[in-house]
C-alpha cells in the first residue's frame, strides 16, 4: 500500500531540523533491517525522540510505526497525521488492543517503535522499563533494536519551554545491535538484557556530546550524576506521581 502521509512529514521535519540548524549524528544504522519486522526501543528523553529515532531507520529505506499515547490521536492536527503514517495508538485502560495492533504490525513485516520507560525521563536516565516490548518480540520471533536518543531534551522536553529558534543543538542518535529474545526466554532477563544494551549506547552518546554546558542553569539538561542540575531519579519519580495524582483528580 502507498505511504501518502509519511514521505511528506518527513521532507517537513528534515526542513525543521535545517531550520532549527540541528547538528544530527548518526550511529548503528546499518543495525535497521532492510525488510523484515523488528523492535525499536527507544529511550524518551524529549517530546521529538521518536522523530529521531524514525530517522535513523531512514537509511534502510524504512518507516517505524511508534507506539503513542492515544490521546495524541485525538487531536485534530496530529490525530490524522499519526494514523496516516500507522502509528499505534496506546490506550492504558485497553493495554490489551494496542499490544494486538503492534504484533499485528510486526506479522506484516513493519518496525514498530516502543518507549519502553512510557513516558518522558524527567532525570534524563533510564527509567524502569515496561515489558510491552520484549513481550512482542517473544511473540512475533522479531529482534529488539536496542536505540537511543540524546540531546533533544535540550530543544523540548518536559517543564521546560520549547526552543525553536535556529539554536545548532546537537542531537545523537544510535542504533545498536538487534537482540534476539527467545520464545520461551525469561521476559525479566530479556527485558534486562535490553536495558543493558540501551545503557551502554546511552553512555557512549553522553560521553561522546560534542558540547558542555554553558551560562546560566546551562547545565539543567545533565544528568545530575554528571554534575548537571536535572533532578536526581528520585525526584524526578516524585514529580511524576504528583502529576499522575493531579490527572487522577481532573479525571474524577
Amino acid at each position: 500500500m502507498a505511504e501518502l502521509v509519511y514521505p511528506p512529514v518527513i521532507v517537513f521535519a528534515k526542513s525543521v531540523y535545517r531550520y532549527l540548524g540541528l547538528r544530527l549524528q548518526l550511529t548503528g544504522t546499518e543495525h535497521v533491517p532492510r525488510a523484515g519486522a523488528a523492535v525499536m526501543c527507544v529511550n524518551h528523553v524529549g517530546y521529538l525522540d521518536f522523530t529521531f529515532a524514525g530517522y535513523a531507520a531512514l537509511p534502510a529505506g524504512r518507516y517505524v510505526r511508534f507506539m503513542a499515547k492515544e490521546a495524541v490521536f485525538r487531536h485534530p492536527v496530529s490525530g490524522p497525521l499519526m494514523r496516516g503514517m500507522k502509528h499505534i495508538p496506546v490506550d492504558r485502560d485497553a493495554g490489551a488492543a494496542s499490544f494486538a495492533t503492534a504484533a499485528r504490525a510486526l506479522r506484516e513485516g513493519e518496525i514498530v517503535g516502543v518507549f519502553p520507560e512510557a513516558t518522558i525521563s524527567r532525570s534524563f536516565e533510564l527509567n524502569e522499563f515496561k515489558s510491552g516490548a520484549v513481550r512482542l518480540a517473544q511473540q512475533s520471533g522479531a529482534p529488539v533494536l536496542p536505540t537511543v536518543v540524546w540531546g533533544s531534551q535540550r530543544i523540548w522536553t518536559k517543564g521546560r519551554p520549547k526552543r525553536f529558534r535556529r539554536n545548532h543543538i546537537p542531537v545523537v542518535i544510535a542504533v545498536g545491535q538487534p537482540l534476539a529474545v527467545a520464545a520461551d526466554a525469561d521476559p525479566v532477563t530479556a527485558l534486562a538484557d535490553v536495558k543493558e544494551r540501551m545503557a551502554a549506547l546511552l553512555a557512549e552518546a553522553q560521553h561522546a556530546y560534542p558540547e558542555a554546558p554553558r551560562g546560566e542553569d546551562g547545565s539543567w539538561w545533565l544528568p545530575a550524576r554528571f554534575g548537571g542540575t536535572a533532578p536526581t531519579m528520585a525526584q524526578a519519580a516524585e514529580m511524576d506521581r504528583e502529576d499522575a495524582q493531579r490527572r487522577q483528580a481532573q479525571r474524577e
